[in-house]
């Protein structure tokens, strides 16, 4: 009888584990099918331009599995275009983490972070922060996929060095600085110049072209003014 006791002591935790294993198993399936359903739903909801939709989906994917990029990637996508900005950057700071090499996500970063920078509700020292980072994650963008064909990471850098020229061109803040505001408006200049040049049909950016040269007149003068 003592014999039968050990031996039943040693098969159980075998019969044990064989139970245990196919469920842990399937809940690992569940979990990875759960995670993919809800990515393909936001992915849906993306296509269908549902923005708040695809945040309700792709939060839940994300939250199953924070190092799936193109789950946050499109998440940060969706937060930007329910003008949740900063949530959009907290996202694509995760794929950039993850991607460092991924210009679409610095682009789209420095989209968010060039709002947050001309929101009136933002404190001029974080508009600082914002319209500076956004120069600087445009700058990585080009420096990872410098194709000349595709404009529109030139076209935002001249704005934000535009936007940040501007800011730093008030005189009424204490972030003024006569000179970082003028060298920012001639890199806008030499940014939007750029693309011009390789597409002179381009109206569009000859107009951002003259808004940045009247600004830089404008801090010339009021400079000449004072002098």
């Amino acid at each position: 009888m003592l014999v039968n006791d050990i031996h039943l002591f040693t098969i159980n935790p075998l019969m044990r584990l064989s139970v245990i294993l196919p469920f842990l198993l399937l809940s690992t399936i569940e979990t990875t099918l759960a995670q993919s359903a809800y990515v393909k739903m936001g992915q849906q909801a993306v296509m269908d331009g549902d923005f708040r939709s695809a945040v309700a989906h792709l939060e839940k994917a994300c939250i199953t599995d924070s190092t799936n990029a193109n789950a946050l990637w499109m998440l940060g996508y969706s937060y930007y275009h329910s003008d949740n900005y900063k949530k959009s950057i907290t996202a694509y700071t995760r794929v950039i983490a993850i991607k460092p090499a991924d210009a679409t996500a610095y682009y789209y970063r420095a989209r968010a972070k060039s709002y947050l920078g001309k929101d009136n509700q933002t404190k001029d020292a974080d508009k600082e922060l914002y319209l500076l980072g956004a120069i600087v994650d445009l700058t990585k963008a080009i420096s990872i996929n410098d194709d000349p064909g595709d404009s529109k990471y030139y076209q935002n850098r001249g704005i934000a060095y535009r936007d940040y020229g501007m800011f730093k061109l008030q005189t009424n803040s204490r972030f003024y600085d006569r000179s970082r505001g003028i060298n920012s408006l001639k890199a806008s200049i030499a940014d939007l110049e750029k693309i011009l040049n390789a597409n002179p049909g381009r109206n569009d950016i000859a107009a951002l072209i003259d808004q940045s040269k009247e600004k830089l007149t404008q801090a010339s003068l009021t400079a000449a003014t004072k002098h």
